[in-house]
């Protein structure tokens, strides 16, 4: 795609690429719930954001753990992972890791400074350069990636390898769920 058309797309974004496809139209309009089981499904969304408001401190706090001994930090783990496939764009990465581009941006200019990181022409975009990951910075991940596995190992283990496979199926669902809520609330002004 070129800059041109990209720039008169409201839906493309710097580097070139769509955010997602438009939520898809409904057949016909949702059923309206009783008041018994709207209680009940408030009480779920409740309980369903606490439980990954808890899953992600958790997260948080390994993360930071297991990326000290590499001399990173959770954040920096998580910016130099996106990009360890390939050069991404920094707006790219930050719809990845459903973060503001501004997080992310201040992240990829750190690790481009510890030279862990660098930043590559786009030939999608003039302006939005791809960061990618230094021999330093695959080195530093490498180092990660023994106690990794090992809790990876820890929760399959503990889960069963099915059930985890599973959970990570139902929050995948559930983050496409939200996405689709939260367009329609913004379709609907």
């Amino acid at each position: 795609m070129s800059t041109h058309a990209a720039s008169k797309d409201e839906d493309a974004h710097e580097d070139g690429v769509r955010d997602r496809p438009p939520a898809p139209r409904p057949s016909e309009p949702p059923t309206e719930l009783t008041p018994v089981e709207a209680h009940l499904a408030q009480q779920l969304l409740s309980r369903t954001a606490l439980g990954v408001f808890r899953l992600n401190g958790q997260f948080l706090a390994e993360s930071e753990r297991l990326a000290r001994p590499a001399g990173l930090t959770a954040a920096w783990w998580q910016v130099l992972g996106a990009v360890m496939p390939e050069p991404q764009p920094v707006s790219g990465i930050a719809r990845t890791m459903g973060i503001t581009r501004q997080s992310v941006q201040r992240v990829a200019d750190l690790l481009v400074r510890e030279g862990l990181a660098e930043y590559l022409p786009n030939p999608a975009h003039r302006r939005a350069k791809l960061l990618a990951p230094t021999a330093e910075g695959r080195a530093s991940i490498a180092r990660i990636e023994p106690a990794h596995a090992d809790l990876a190992g820890r929760l399959a283990a503990e889960l069963g390898e099915e059930a985890f496979a599973e959970t990570a199926a139902a929050l995948e669902r559930l983050a496409r769920a939200m996405e689709r809520v939260m367009e329609t609330e913004e379709a609907a002004g």
